[in-house]
């Protein structure tokens, strides 16, 4: 059987690879898996309006042949550190929307506590105050423990999918990889859930002029410490339940958008702003959807050490619905997308800088193949076994 060309571009292969590939791909390159929360990605066949670069080249993209067979990145252990570096740089980069998302969030828990004054009347008014009674760089408070929390998980999911495909063939079924994937989404939201804790809970540590500029938490040991003391370990884990049905419930959220997602991505190829459009907006109504869900998980979080406490996950959705009513579930939502076009924007600026650094780097060689290459790829003939 033989496919036309016989060497396509390299935007050909990858794109229309699943998030989490486990069918006969050897192609995955650890590189190539950005996303904001940490879980894998391909970032380079999502993006809707950047060419795949090698070289200087840029392709049309098209489905890939199933005769395709690639090799991973040479030094492997390199290429996982820097991904986990770059997804910690991204968090990073993002953290003032982070912070101001959670502060809306949560501001009716802090004016129950006596911590905030006064609601915030939108985005802008809450940049403004923090800004202007904490000073500009408090906007990044909170964010070392919430980018450790998402590199920690990254580095797990990542673990474990390279096991997954050593067993994907041989030992496991679609059931065995059903139960372990739901095992280790459990198992790894439990180690990084106390980091995910510590910066919810720094980041809507407020100075006001009612308490004097003092902080409640001096970092996240001191989080640690002062939640074991009032609450025990059971208060670092305060919402776990919540956090845990709300990444399930993305899931499938993101599962049901997905083949309407990659529907119209096929059929707007010559436009790159439905495109973008496309690839933007699909995330946002997943978002959406799940987000009631981490509104209360993120007020559960702020009850810890706290006088009176939500009974359970249902009980808080409950109060939250009868005392606030439906809009207090979506505050700090539109910081979300904020924060996710930003963190589009920063990844697509960087894939883009490394497209032209890659291309500065390359040299004529022989003529025909460049004396310095990042991406090994093999295009599998017809009569290669």
């Amino acid at each position: 059987m033989e496919h036309e060309p016989i060497h396509p571009p390299i935007s050909q292969k990858i794109h229309w690879q699943p998030d989490v590939s486990i069918r006969d791909f050897k192609y995955t390159p650890r590189m190539q898996n950005f996303r904001g929360d940490g879980a894998l990605v391909n970032w380079r066949s999502q993006s809707p309006i950047l060419p795949v670069f090698h070289g200087s080249a840029a392709s049309v993209v098209r489905p890939t042949p199933p005769a395709f067979v690639g090799a991973p990145l040479e030094n492997r252990k390199a290429s996982f550190l820097f991904d986990l570096a770059m997804t910690g740089i991204l968090r990073t980069a993002i953290a003032p929307f982070d912070r101001v998302k959670l502060l809306m969030q949560n501001q009716n828990e802090m004016i129950k506590s006596g911590r905030l004054p006064q609601p915030y009347n939108g985005i802008f008014d809450c940049f403004a105050r923090t800004v202007r009674n904490e000073g500009i760089f408090s906007l990044w408070r909170g964010n070392t423990a919430i980018a450790i929390g998402y590199v920690s998980g990254q580095a797990i999911s990542s673990t474990f999918l390279e096991y997954v495909k050593t067993r994907v063939h041989s030992q496991w079924n679609f059931v065995h990889i059903l139960v372990a994937s739901i095992l280790v989404t459990a198992a790894n939201q439990f180690l990084v859930y106390p980091f995910f804790y510590a910066g919810t809970r720094m980041a809507n540590d407020v100075k006001t002029t009612s308490n004097l500029g003092r902080r409640q938490f001096n970092g996240i040991i001191d989080v640690y410490r002062k939640t074991m003391k009032s609450d025990g370990i059971a208060g670092l884990y305060r919402g776990y339940n919540i956090s845990y049905a709300e990444i399930c419930m993305k899931d499938a959220v993101s599962t049901a958008l997905k083949p309407w997602q990659h529907f119209w991505l096929f059929n707007l190829q010559n436009n790159n702003l439905a495109r973008a459009t496309v690839v933007f907006g699909f995330p946002v109504c997943c978002k959406l959807a799940t987000y009631p869900l981490d509104t209360v998980n993120r007020r559960m979080m702020m009850t810890s050490g706290e006088a009176v406490k939500y009974k359970s996950s249902l009980n808080a959705f409950t109060q939250i619905f009868k005392t606030e009513g439906v809009k207090s579930f979506y505050k700090g939502a539109g910081a979300e997308i904020l924060a996710g076009a930003a963190f589009n924007g920063y990844t697509l600026l960087m894939i883009h800088l490394a497209g032209v650094l890659i291309a500065a780097m390359e040299k004529p060689g022989d003529g025909s193949q460049p004396a310095f290459t990042i991406l090994t790829i093999r295009w599998k003939n017809a009569g290669d076994k």
